[in-house]
């Protein structure tokens, strides 16, 4: 009943708001504004396929073999235009949803330009979020057309999908009728765009995407991308970082498969499972950079772990790929300043950037290895809001970032600041930031509640030379007897502890009351939860005490869970949920 009276409550506030019979306000002047004029995502395919450099590699595929697939600017061009034909011909135009489950690569590539072309909404949820979270997402999205590998439509079946389907690769005619497949991509490029039909290019304004979060901090969320939106992510990519025609790129990281042709920049998609980022290896990496002669890397902190526990045996040739590596990017965790560092040897040649961004706004903020360097060494310093937490570096072009100050109950009640020190839910305005998530009034009013600012659900604070601190986030602040924790700074400091891989400092108790616990993941992992041996313990509590805060215990287990997508973002939720258990005496379950 209570979950009847949540509906109720929810669907009088959005009559209230949307005022029924009313026109909806105007909020164009809500945002930040643009400093660049609107070109859609695809223009640059359009430009390089009728340049001098048409006939040079646009898009490359590794498999298995090591032989890539590619395409031109000028293949990618037809390419797309006669599979937007196709889906036009089956019916499927401005406004559809087409939900796309196929891996990163030259189809995926091309299927998003057509889709875009044409005003069609792709909708992109990736394997990594699991079956359950998978379904939840397709289902919620109510795709017009699911296009899929045969392991998708598989799903689709099993599942009760809605929507038509289209396989990615030809399948037998059996096969084709079971799975209720209309079309298969070869057949939609077979119709090619009639010589001389007009073309109507999508409103700027109109959806172009809805793009799946990776479920770490809840349910996997829908957010909404117009055209205008997506085109604006673009250029703060290219302004921020630099890309453009001329780059080669490989993208370890979904997001920038995306963007590659946006770009103007040749990219290639490495051989590996994007939805499990531990499965790049050094020898696959250096394959792609290869490739392409690359000079741009992005990859997960997960994806470059496993690259440097791979790269002893790399051959000179492949040292060599990424040794003309000049630009390595990374982001979807915190990324310890040793692992940079480690990487930093492997392409030496490199500035590494560890942007800071969500599915909502891919890019916030951005700092370089020598940055992070530099903001430590302030905060040894002593300048004012240096420390505690993960520096993230300065906004990047085009956006505003502040945050909404805490209140003594942890919620984020201020009104919006830049003041050095002062901890707060960060908030974001940016040409790029999303329209709205899909299908969640609630959501959406919370996170637009400080107009024009979003919020992130991320807490931070700057220091005094305007750099962003994350301290983790706003859902997993501690409220103990002596006053609101967050988590970040705390895990820093036992990370650093001899024996610990990884920590997680989460509360146990009631709001207002809660004991500060510590969960730690040992080097030697032990086999069964256990509380952590004294020694551990005492440093641990010392670590604390060092940050004012009182450790009520310290828990040693084998592994803490950890995120699908980046294999490196904390359950904290969960951990305090099993922690609670644990402490209780009573069955606490697995971790």
């Amino acid at each position: 009943m209570q979950e009847d009276a949540d509906t109720a409550s929810t669907a009088m506030e959005w009559l209230g708001v949307r005022s029924v019979g009313l026109p909806r306000p105007d909020r164009s002047g809500d945002r930040a504004p643009e400093d660049r004029p609107y070109r859609p995502l695809g223009g640059r395919i359009t430009e390089l396929a009728a340049g001098p450099g048409a006939g040079t590699t646009a898009v490359a595929e590794m498999a298995p073999s090591g032989r890539p697939r590619t395409l031109t600017w000028r293949e990618l061009s037809d390419d797309v235009g006669a599979v937007a034909a196709g889906l036009t011909a089956l019916g499927y135009g401005a406004g559809s949803r087409v939900s796309l489950l196929v891996p990163p690569g030259v189809d995926l590539t091309v299927l998003i330009y057509a889709c875009l072309q044409i005003g069609a909404v792709i909708v992109v949820a990736d394997a990594g979020l699991g079956a359950r979270g998978l379904n939840r997402a397709v289902k919620g999205s109510a795709p017009d057309v699911v296009i899929g590998i045969e392991r998708a439509l598989l799903a689709a079946r099993a599942f009760g999908w809605p929507g038509r389907r289209i396989s990615a690769a030809p399948l037998p005619a059996a096969r084709r009728k079971a799975l209720r497949v209309e079309a298969s991509l070869n057949d939609l490029r077979a119709a090619r765009p009639i010589a001389g039909a007009p073309h109507t290019a999508p409103a700027p304004d109109t959806d172009a995407a809805i793009l799946f979060t990776s479920g770490s901090t809840g349910p996997a969320k829908g957010v909404v991308y117009t055209h205008r939106r997506l085109s604006a992510m673009r250029d703060a990519v290219e302004s921020t970082l630099g890309l453009g025609p001329g780059a080669a790129l490989v993208a370890g990281f979904a997001p920038f498969a995306l963007l590659g042709p946006a770009l103007g920049a040749t990219s290639v998609t490495p051989d590996m499972d994007v939805t499990a980022p531990r499965t790049l290896t050094a020898q696959a990496l250096a394959d792609a950079a290869a490739a392409i002669d690359a000079t741009v890397v992005f990859a997960s902190p997960a994806a470059l772990r496993n690259v440097l526990a791979t790269s002893a045996d790399l051959p000179a040739a492949g040292r060599s790929a990424l040794e003309r590596i000049t630009l390595m990017l990374s982001a979807g965790a915190p990324i310890p300043v040793p692992l940079l560092e480690e990487v930093q040897a492997l392409v030496p040649s490199a500035v590494l950037h560890t942007p800071y961004g969500m599915t909502e706004s891919l890019l916030v903020a951005d700092i370089d290895l020598d940055g992070i360097r530099a903001a430590a060494t302030a905060a040894g310093a002593g300048l004012d809001g240096a420390g505690n937490g993960v520096c993230v570096g300065l906004p990047v072009h085009g956006a505003r970032v502040a945050v909404s100050p805490l209140d003594g109950t942890g919620e984020a009640t201020g009104e919006p600041t830049g003041a050095p020190g002062v901890t707060g839910e960060i908030l974001v305005d940016a040409p790029h930031v999303k329209d709205r998530y899909f299908r969640l009034w609630r959501t959406q009013e919370d996170s637009a509640r400080t107009r024009p600012w979003h919020r992130t659900g991320d807490v931070g604070h700057f220091d005094a030379d305007g750099r962003l601190w994350v301290e983790g986030r706003l859902g997993h602040v501690i409220t103990a007897p002596e006053g609101v924790v967050t988590p970040v700074g705390l895990e820093q400091s036992l990370d650093a502890l001899d024996g610990v891989r990884l920590a997680a400092v989460v509360g146990v108790g009631p709001s207002g009351a809660q004991a500060v616990v510590a969960v730690v993941e040992t080097t030697t992992p032990g086999r069964r939860p256990q509380l952590a041996e004294a020694s551990l313990a005492a440093a641990a509590r010392d670590a604390a005490g060092g940050r004012g805060v009182d450790l009520a215990a310290v828990i040693s287990v084998p592994a803490l869970p950890v995120d699908i997508r980046h294999n490196a973002k904390i359950d904290r939720a969960r951990v305090a949920a099993w922690s609670g258990r644990f402490l209780a005496g009573g069955r606490a379950g697995s971790l």
